[in-house]
């Protein structure tokens, strides 16, 4: 993920005539980091990604590929080779936990959930499968039927899909989940 956001943050930097440390100032990082990040030496969070898109003048969603679902024998997925796979709204970043979906019944993802200038009110959804959800960071609202839950670092939930429900940030600060559900819609 880096190197390819990396080579993008390059290319708008140079057509926008700026340099390390001009753009640097302007969105609080260091010109050293941002070498590192250009080479994809170094990986960069999504709220910060999103103050250099705004400086650049690009959605945050410029940096990003189209999802892509590997399809390879690997079991083991590194903490380096994980890359976004889908950008929800502007504000759900989902990663892929999995080298291979096309032959397992889960789909494990880790979800950063950006916060909203402007709260509105959960509305639930239903559909097929069930799933689990662990909270890693930040504070999550969980809504299941007609009832909000808040869910903090540490907690999960484990619950039939059929049910309504639907989950969201109402904070102003980013909130980091584990999700694992089913069915894979990537399964072959």
């Amino acid at each position: 993920m880096g190197e390819n956001i990396g080579e993008k943050i390059k290319e708008l930097r140079i057509n926008k005539g700026m340099t390390l440390r001009g753009l640097g100032e302007t969105v609080d990082l260091s010109a050293g980091f941002l070498s590192q990040l250009e080479r994809g030496l170094t990986t960069i969070s999504v709220d910060v990604l999103q103050r250099i898109s705004v400086e650049l003048g690009v959605e945050l969603t410029y940096f990003f590929r189209e999802v892509e679902v590997k399809n390879e024998e690997k079991v083991i997925m590194r903490g380096y080779e994980k890359e976004v796979y889908e950008l929800v709204n502007s504000q759900f970043v989902h990663y892929h936990l999995s080298n291979n979906l096309t032959d397992k019944d889960m789909v494990p993802r880790m979800i950063d959930i950006l916060p909203k200038e402007k709260q509105e009110r959960l509305k639930g959804y239903s559909h097929e499968g069930e799933e689990f959800i662990y909270v890693l960071e930040g504070i999550l609202t969980l809504v299941m039927d007609d009832r909000e839950e808040t869910l903090f670092p540490g907690d999960s939930a484990h619950y039939s899909s059929q049910s309504l429900h639907n989950w969201g940030n109402n904070t102003s600060k980013k909130t980091r989940i584990i999700a694992v559900g089913t069915p894979n819609i990537y399964k072959k």
